[in-house]
């Protein structure tokens, strides 16, 4: 074990716990130094620039991850978010695909790769990733919202009535959104009354 690398990961680690980032930073990159294949300092330093929403730093720190582990769907998953963030639709789609390539049970995962194709008005292609997110998180309100919003621009009126009800079910004031931002007036009087 190299003592200094220790020494950094751990000084870079307390202080990243009492939420001292910057000093956190300089901490972990002197760590790198000593060891340039510490995947878990990497890690921090990602989560750190994700936390400051330095999107493309982030980007590259987990990019940078993903040289020692190509095949883990949890990092592939972090730069699809922040590439997302970032407005990089395109990579952002590769690392979603990648992720829900080598884990097909990640529900945020096929959720981010929705919201990256709605951004670039692909909203059939976008509502068949949410049909997955749906799927693995029946109770995701936020993912049947989307998947509701991308019916309704891929102009399937009959999936999105089909949302509604479904989120009706469990978030009423959500399905009532939905119906509201969908133009979907018609749906609004099917709903529950809620008392709130």
């Amino acid at each position: 074990m190299n003592f200094d690398h220790w020494r950094h990961y751990v000084r870079g680690w307390l202080l990243h716990f009492f939420g001292r980032e910057d000093a956190a930073g300089r901490a972990f990159t002197k760590a790198l130094a000593f060891d340039p294949g510490d995947v878990k300092v990497a890690r921090h330093l990602a989560g750190i620039a994700a936390a400051r929403t330095e999107w493309a730093v982030a980007a590259g720190w987990y990019r940078h991850v993903l040289e020692w582990v190509p095949e883990e769907a949890e990092t592939w998953f972090n730069l699809g978010f922040v590439c997302e963030r970032g407005g990089q639709p395109e990579a952002a789609l590769t690392a979603f695909a990648t992720a829900t390539r080598l884990q097909p049970a990640l529900d945020r995962a096929w959720f981010g790769m929705g919201l990256a194709h709605a951004v670039q008005a692909q909203h059939a292609t976008a509502a068949e990733a949410f049909e997955q997110a749906v799927s693995l998180q029946p109770l995701n309100g936020e993912a049947y919202y989307q998947l509701g919003m991308a019916y309704q621009h891929a102009g399937q009126p009959d999936a999105v009535r089909r949302i509604v009800m479904r989120l009706a079910d469990f978030e009423p004031q959500r399905a009532r959104r939905l119906a509201q931002d969908a133009g979907r007036e018609d749906l609004v009087g099917l709903l529950p009354e809620t008392p709130f």
